[in-house]
């Protein structure tokens, strides 16, 4: 079969003793191209008296060259692993590490009509927003209409953003925070380029792009494609901070500058406020501002930019059930303060009163309401954060002014400050008068500021552990139980001095029970994580007591089964955050539980409770929608201040609170909650429309399935990689402990020690098919003695995913490849084989399978009319078989019958003469010229079924009907690219006929 020359984009060529694939943008002066395993990482431009011929060649049947039906099993495997420029219509699908559900591929195919993309992603928590946005992204870079992408958010999210995109779409993202920008903008070298020219993949801080020095250069430099997580925080009415956030993405968004790719991110679209919901469509359309979602018009308007499903939209999608948990088991931990404690906070109250009214009640404020709200949140939360915050009180209020002091009040109060650390341990800042006193020096009006927080401080030290601590008591109890339910429990505080406090005494009082560990903010994003994982490969039981930098983007659902809500949040959408780490897809339990720990003493627990986190959950359920409590509750913390601070008639030292009978308390929570209910009522009606559950997925099912099978399933890169490292001489050891095995490094070839990154000491190595890699100066003998692979992700530093994209698993595929066509290798080094035999009860006579390579040219729509489009590379893996009938005819198979071969299984042991024998009768039939019109006409059928389902996947996404987008689609094309390289030939002989002489007959 002859081989097409020429240096047109999916030709093969070979040089520098390597096979190439020529790629667009090649010249008559270069030949730009990548190597046949399809590692971009090492593209290269040829000069062209340096290309030749591609020498793959046919098998050759050279004595004792025909392998077993395992080495034919490891080069078909290896083949379709190496393969990273999939045909199909879902090309990024080929190069990730995840499968995604069927409900997470709705976005994508909505991005595919769209050019530029600008879409919404509202889904509600734990459906896998991450995936969804990240496939779009790669889709988009693997169809080459964009180069480069960058992910906003907050900094806490930032790691997280990095090992997804990392572990699971195989890239390699460079984080661009205040610690890492200077060292990145110092590693280029041209003054004219940024780090986002110089890195393609970035994830930024939002607050640290956002501010004015920065902004203006991100502006001119930002990449194709742009995902800004948790975009709800960019409008709306936050103040100074988040008004830059909004013009920050206004400019980017700003299409007359630039038709960019926009992703907005965020599992609360819609906040009951109209207005900002309009500024946030309004960045994807400024046409979508104006919209009135009542009218059916606007809604199928804004449809084609908004997704938004609930679980229950989602719960069986297209024939695919998603594993949520059934249910949510909740529960309430009551408890009542013992009598010290409960002096010790009722001795606060009137302290803060006297600093809210002044003297002789006046109303003249020296401590602002906000402030003293959130001492008594820290007083209620524990004796750690209590002195934590008096002490730190005493040392800034020479440096606070009343005016900052309110604002920092303000926003402990309503939980919008974006740094942990300041929200736990500076959050009563402000200036009081020196005169300030205890209750009972402000009797005696004698004793300072300084000495009365003090005095307070000693005492809230004197109230730590479960003997004085009704709360910590009470945890302990509902913790315990937990454990011996079997559901390991996260525990969620508001203050890190709890959490540090909560941790110590959980730690003592289980003892060797459970493992306990405390994450907080002042651990760096990336220790967060390494000490979950340490945590959960302890053996046992597992506690985690975080704060609420984990409340957000962390998934823990793989081990931990329970929620408990330590301090309640005075926002309700945290404790659905929190919930979320647990409740959500991949959850192995059918039943979650979430327990609210809160006093039954001094009422503000109670009613926060009430007002807002249950009425949250009500509408929830009712509506189906969950709507961000208006305004934050404005109004009701205001009134609650005003009743507990202004209007409080309790007398001094008494501590049961009452706000059932304060006129304005009561109006302000009716007009909250009928706002509320309004907004949501509004969302609900509409909501279905935005869940496009008529989108038609089910049209493309078929290339999903093809597509799943190409590519294999976990289990078969687990068997993969087991039966190569077992070939290689690396025999697999299976670890108890985890779903994964190691291999020691030892023994394996030389080769594939390169392949993996290893190096020997010698001088120079050759890898098999490959360009010789220098040693590295000195002696370069690696310390790692044992590759380990895991099956679940993410993986730990040094191990590996048991994935198809995993480096090592492609690196081992790649290598049984290369290895494959070495015929100067030992056979021990080559234990993937071209030639095959095997006798197997699943055939009746004779036949003969093909492994083969397509190539082709796939033409995707240009952004204009004009535009001429993009230009890929795509190969395709595909199995031919014949079988010849008893007039010696031969009858190829039909795709079902052919796939039925691939799961035949050998029953008996051939002859080493019989398998030289059939293996030589096989690759003598290749020279048939019938065989090559039939691979021929294969791959011209091959292009026409891959152009139809590329056309058939948009059209199913929405662009039927539409005139650009109908026209975008007729410009698709497909068309192969030379004759098909033929890796492999396997011949199936039947039992009972291979027992007869090599010399017999067909059967």
């Amino acid at each position: 079969m002859s081989t097409a020359s020429g240096h047109a984009p999916g030709t093969l060529v070979r040089a520098r003793d390597r096979d190439w694939v020529v790629l667009p943008g090649t010249t008559e002066d270069l030949v730009l191209a990548q190597p046949l395993d399809g590692d971009r990482e090492f593209v290269a431009a040829l000069f062209p008296d340096e290309v030749r011929e591609p020498g793959f060649g046919r098998p050759e049947a050279l004595p004792g060259e025909a392998g077993d039906f395992a080495s034919a099993s490891l080069l078909r495997t290896a083949l379709r692993i190496a393969s990273t420029a999939g045909a199909g219509p879902f090309r990024s699908l080929n190069a990730v590490a995840v499968e995604p559900r069927q409900y997470q591929l709705v976005p994508l195919m909505m991005a595919l009509r769209m050019d530029p993309v600008r879409l919404l992603i509202g889904d509600d928590v734990g459906i896998g927003k991450t995936v969804e946005s990240a496939l779009i992204a790669r889709e988009l870079m693997e169809q080459g209409s964009a180069r480069n992408m960058t992910v906003l958010c907050s900094p806490s999210l930032a790691e997280q953003w990095q090992r997804e995109l990392r572990d699971k779409f195989g890239m390699e993202p460079e984080l661009v925070l205040p610690s890492t920008a200077a060292r990145l903008q110092k590693s280029i070298d041209d003054p004219d380029r940024s780090i986002f020219d110089q890195y393609p993949v970035t994830v930024v801080s939002t607050d640290f792009i956002k501010q004015d020095e920065r902004r203006d250069a991100f502006r001119h430099h930002c990449p194709d494609i742009l995902i800004v997580d948790e975009a709800h925080t960019c409008v709306g009415t936050g103040g100074n901070e988040q008004q830059k956030r909004y013009e920050l993405l206004s400019a980017l968004a700003d299409r007359t500058e630039r038709d960019r790719h926009l992703i907005l991110v965020t599992a609360t679209p819609h906040s009951g406020d109209p207005q900002a919901f309009a500024k946030l469509t309004g960045l994807l359309d400024p046409s979508l501002r104006t919209l009135d979602t009542a009218r059916s018009a606007d809604r199928d308007k804004l449809a084609r930019h908004f997704v938004q499903r609930r679980r229950h939209d989602i719960k069986r999608y297209v024939g695919q059930d998603t594993p949520f948990p059934e249910d949510r088991d909740t529960q309430d931990a009551l408890y009542r303060l013992d009598a010290d404690y409960a002096r010790f906070v009722a001795d606060i109250l009137t302290y803060t009163r006297h600093q809210v009214r002044g003297p002789g009640g006046d109303h003249h404020q020296r401590m602002s309401w906000w402030t003293a709200l959130t001492l008594l949140r820290c007083v209620l939360s524990s004796p750690a954060a209590a002195a934590a915050t008096l002490r730190t009180r005493s040392l800034i209020a020479a440096t606070r002014t009343p005016a900052e002091a309110d604002k920092l009040g303000r926003a402990a109060a309503f939980e919008l400050t974006d740094d942990e650390t300041a929200e736990g341990m500076d959050v009563v800042p402000g200036s009081l008068p020196d005169d300030a006193a205890t209750p009972e020096g402000l009797r005696r009006g004698r004793t300072s500021e300084a000495e009365a927080l003090a005095d307070f401080a000693v005492r809230a030290d004197a109230l730590a552990g479960p003997e004085t601590d009704a709360k910590l008591r009470i945890l302990v109890d509902r913790v315990k139980r937990q454990l011996v339910d079997g559901y390991d429990p996260i525990v969620f505080c508001h203050y890190i001095p709890t959490a540090e406090y909560v941790a110590r005494y959980l730690k003592e009082e289980l003892g060797r029970n459970a493992s306990v560990e405390a994450v907080t903010g002042t651990l760096h994003p990336d220790a967060r994580q390494a000490r979950i994982d340490e945590l959960t490969a302890r053996r046992g039981r597992h506690v985690l007591v975080a704060t609420d930098c984990l409340s957000e983007g962390v998934n823990l659902q793989d081990h931990f089964g329970a929620v408990i809500h330590y301090d309640l949040s005075w926002n309700p959408t945290r404790h659905l955050q929190r919930a979320g780490r647990v409740d959500r897809f991949g959850q192995p339990r059918r039943r979650v539980r979430e327990i609210t720990v809160y006093d039954t003493d001094t009422g503000i627990d109670g009613l926060v409770l009430k007002v807002l986190i249950q009425k949250h959950k009500d509408i929830a359920d009712q509506t189906g929608v969950a709507v961000l409590v208006p305004d934050q509750g404005r109004g009701v913390l205001e009134a609650l201040a005003s009743a507990l601070l202004l209007r409080g008639g309790q007398a001094e030292g008494q501590l049961a609170l009452d706000f059932g009978d304060d006129p304005d308390f009561g109006r302000a929570r009716e007009a909250l909650h009928k706002e509320w209910e309004s907004a949501a009522e509004r969302e609900s009606k509409v909501l279905t429309k935005f869940a496009h559950s008529g989108l038609r997925p089910e049209e493309v099912e078929a290339e999903l399935d093809a597509l799943r099978q190409a590519l294999g399933d976990p289990g078969d890169i687990a068997t993969f990689t087991r039966e190569a490292l077992a070939q290689l001489g690396a025999q697999p050891i299976g670890d108890a402990r985890d779903r994964g095995f190691k291999a020691p490094v030892d023994p394996l070839p030389t080769g594939v020690k390169h392949a993996l990154g290893f190096y020997e000491d010698v001088d120079q190595t050759t890898t098999p098919g490959s360009a010789p890699r220098a040693k590295p100066k000195g002696r370069a003998r690696t310390a790692v003695r044992d590759l380990v692979f895991r099956e679940d992700l993410p993986v730990a530093r040094g191990e590996h995913a048991l994935s198809r994209t995993d480096p090592a698993v492609r690196a081992l595929a790649r290598y049984l490849l290369d290895a494959a066509v070495d015929t100067g290798l030992p056979p021990e080094e080559r234990p993937a084989r071209r030639l095959g035999v095997i006798r197997t009860a699943a055939v009746d006579r004779r036949t003969v399978l093909l492994l083969a390579r397509y190539r082709f040219r796939l033409t995707l729509p240009g952004r204009t009319a004009a535009d001429e489009g993009h230009v890929l590379v795509a190969d395709d893996a595909q199995v031919l078989a014949w079988r010849t009938d008893d007039d010696g005819r031969r009858a190829w198979l039909s795709d079902e019958e052919t796939a039925a071969l691939l799961t035949a299984t050998p029953d008996l042991n051939t002859l080493p003469a019989l398998r030289d024998q059939q293996a030589a009768r096989a690759t003598a039939e290749l020279d048939d010229d019938e065989i090559d019109d039939h691979l021929r006409a294969r791959g011209r059928l091959l292009a026409d079924r891959l152009r139809d389902a590329h056309q058939r996947v948009r059209e199913a996404a929405g662009q039927r009907g539409r005139e650009r987008g109908a026209a975008a689609v007729r410009r698709i094309d497909v068309e192969p690219s030379g004759d098909p390289d033929l890796l492999g030939v396997y011949v199936y002989l039947s039992a009972p006929a291979a027992q007869q002489s090599a010399s017999g007959g067909d059967r």
